[in-house]
């Protein structure tokens, strides 16, 4: 296909997809996806993550030019030229953004963010392995019954009745386990 019958095409099909050919517009999109990829990797190929860049460019220029497309007049130029105009805009607008950076901003968020941060939940993780640590120098019965009642939440007499014991011995092995955990702490240095 020589570039004369390219340009008639991509003519053609911008006609067709004005009257309503859902085909013609995915074939039309298709070819200015390529177009507009091509020119954004040359364009911004000296950028870091310039890849992303490009197909993020290429993306909107889809975007504008089927949102354009009903406004389109043809004037005789080739429809490539409509394309590449609208891609050298978005260039443009992603350059200024790689050499613009990130901005301060005097915005605060309309609401506090209160997810734990990258190194709280660091140091959760790692509390909570020691912990684990700790509990698996427990009796099986002794971290059953801390298990039950602390992590649990369960009352003494709810713990007795699942693990066939009296709710006074559930408190006796709670005290004894507890006790023996704080010992294990300040032997090993406790929790961090």
């Amino acid at each position: 296909m020589s570039s004369s019958d390219a340009q008639i095409s991509l003519r053609d099909l911008a006609v067709q997809a004005r009257s309503g050919d859902d085909a013609a517009a995915a074939s039309l999109m298709a070819q200015v996806h390529q177009i507009a990829l091509r020119y954004a990797r040359a364009r911004l190929g000296r950028f870091s993550a310039s890849v992303d860049a490009s197909a993020d460019v290429a993306q909107e220029v889809c975007v504008a030019v089927l949102t354009a497309l009903p406004r389109y007049v043809d004037k005789g130029a080739p429809f490539e030229a409509f394309v590449y105009r609208i891609a050298s805009h978005k260039v443009a607008d992603a350059q200024r953004g790689v050499m613009r950076g990130a901005v301060p901003s005097d915005d605060l968020p309309e609401e506090l963010d209160t997810a734990p941060t990258p190194e709280q939940l660091a140091l959760q993780s790692d509390a909570a392995q020691q912990m684990h640590g700790y509990l698996d120098q427990l009796s099986d019965q002794q971290r059953e019954v801390l298990t039950l009642r602390v992590a649990v939440g369960m009352s003494a007499e709810e713990t007795a009745a699942a693990l066939g014991m009296t709710p006074g011995a559930v408190r006796v092995a709670q005290h004894r386990a507890l006790a023996r955990l704080r010992t294990l702490m300040s032997e090993q240095g406790g929790i961090s």
